[in-house]
């Protein structure tokens, strides 16, 4: 009888606090315009985005070719993962130096799934120093899958992905000295990285590796083109994944995205022509929220 009467308090107590926001002003004047016309636009993209997505991915797996731009950094991993094991020497791979939040740590640890399969089956050894520790769960796991989707299991080393230090000098500093005292033949850096760019850059080109890397940072690109064989720039680094692996999400949303960029671009276009013969408001305000 008490967990009733307990039961029908609290009822009541939710019902009089729910009238309250009903009748409030705030809620009223929310409930005035429950869709917003002035944004119909913004649905309008989104709704185009979306679909562009969905079609290209749809076209992907029923196996139509879309066609993906060459990217030289990319088609020479493979090469390079050769020329180490033709020299009997480890490949050294560097997922940048940020957190697992970063979106440049996540594109560069998808990278290390496709490189770490590589190395499997030629049987190389792969040397992959991370900063922090979820980096370190991360690369792990990766790895490992890489390993059993090649039938290389048994040849899996869970050092393969080490921690190394929390310190951005610290870190860098002991990379360093791997790289000088067991000259990895191959070294790929694929993540964010920032003032030790150069240093990693210069002494991998000291130890006479092929090196391969891919930032979005774009104040740390020219150090990268300057002391590596290749270099991925900017968005590049986040379609490697897709380029590598053709798996049909990441392809057919690589090209919905790349669908919006030219569609947005054309639209950018038609605005300036527009603006210079003066009717250029009409076309602008399409694109503006009040």
């Amino acid at each position: 009888m008490q967990n009733l009467t307990k039961q029908l308090k609290t009822t009541v107590l939710y019902g009089i606090i729910l009238q309250k926001i009903l009748t409030s002003s705030a809620f009223a004047q929310t409930n005035d315009s429950i869709f917003r016309v002035d944004r119909i636009n913004a649905l309008i993209l989104v709704v185009v985005f979306s679909t562009t997505i969905l079609l290209y991915t749809r076209w992907a797996r029923q196996g139509k070719p879309l066609f993906l731009r060459k990217i030289p950094g990319l088609d020479a991993v493979e090469e390079a993962v050769g020329r180490a094991t033709e020299m009997g020497r480890p490949v050294l791979f560097v997922p940048g130096i940020a957190e697992l939040d970063e979106i440049e740590t996540i594109a560069g640890i998808s990278i290390l799934g496709r490189v770490a399969k590589i190395t499997a089956q030629y049987e190389t050894p792969l040397n992959v120093p991370v900063r922090y520790p979820l980096v370190l769960a991360a690369g792990q796991e990766v790895v490992e899958q890489a390993y059993i989707e090649a039938g290389k299991k048994d040849l899996y080393d869970k050092d393969t992905v080490r921690y190394v230090a929390g310190e951005q000098f610290a870190f860098t500093a002991t990379v360093n000295g791997y790289m000088m005292r067991e000259r990895p033949a191959t070294n790929i850096y694929m993540g964010a990285f920032f003032a030790e760019s150069l240093l990693l850059a210069e002494t991998g080109n000291a130890a006479g590796s092929i090196q391969i890397a891919g930032t979005a940072r774009p104040e740390q690109l020219p150090f990268f083109i300057a002391a590596c064989d290749y270099t991925l720039m900017g968005e590049e680094l986040y379609a490697a994944s897709a380029y590598l692996s053709k798996e049909p999400v990441m392809t057919g949303g690589l090209k919905g995205q790349d669908f919006i960029k030219i569609l947005i671009t054309i639209c950018i276009l038609l605005g300036v022509i527009l603006v210079m013969f003066g009717f250029g408001k009409e076309f602008i305000s399409l694109f503006q929220s009040v």
